[in-house]
């Protein structure tokens, strides 16, 4: 079956930088778009970043030229490096993948299938 396994969150002062890592398994992970969600109290979980099967990323607006998402398809893994962070980015934030392979954008939490845990990110002001 499809597991994602997030690590790298904590806490960090405003400013600072924070390097999430998902692990991913029993999937073609060359051929799966991947996406980085969060979800803050409160608030509905948001599409962060996400990346095609070939590398190209897409980005929310809130976040641009400041994460950056990438892929290792060797190594069945996404990264999502988060620099200048600040109180609006804390959330949990989730892996995230569809059901299908070779998928097309999509903003909505319901175009993904298989999730992650979560890991938490606090960013302290």
């Amino acid at each position: 079956q499809v597991q994602l396994t997030e690590s790298g969150g904590g806490l960090v002062q405003a400013g600072g930088s924070l390097r999430l890592s998902c692990a991913a398994s029993g999937l073609t992970f060359s051929t799966y778009r991947m996406g980085w969600f969060r979800q803050a109290p409160g608030k509905e979980r948001e599409l962060v970043a996400s990346i095609s099967w070939s590398g190209g990323p897409a980005y929310a607006d809130s976040v641009k030229g400041r994460f950056t998402i990438s892929r290792d398809n060797s190594k069945n893994t996404v990264a999502l490096q988060m620099n200048s962070l600040n109180a609006e980015d804390t959330a949990v934030y989730y892996c995230a993948s569809p059901n299908r392979p070779y998928g097309s954008p999509s903003r909505s939490p319901g175009a993904y299938g298989y999730w992650g845990p979560g890991t938490q990110v606090t960013v302290s002001s």
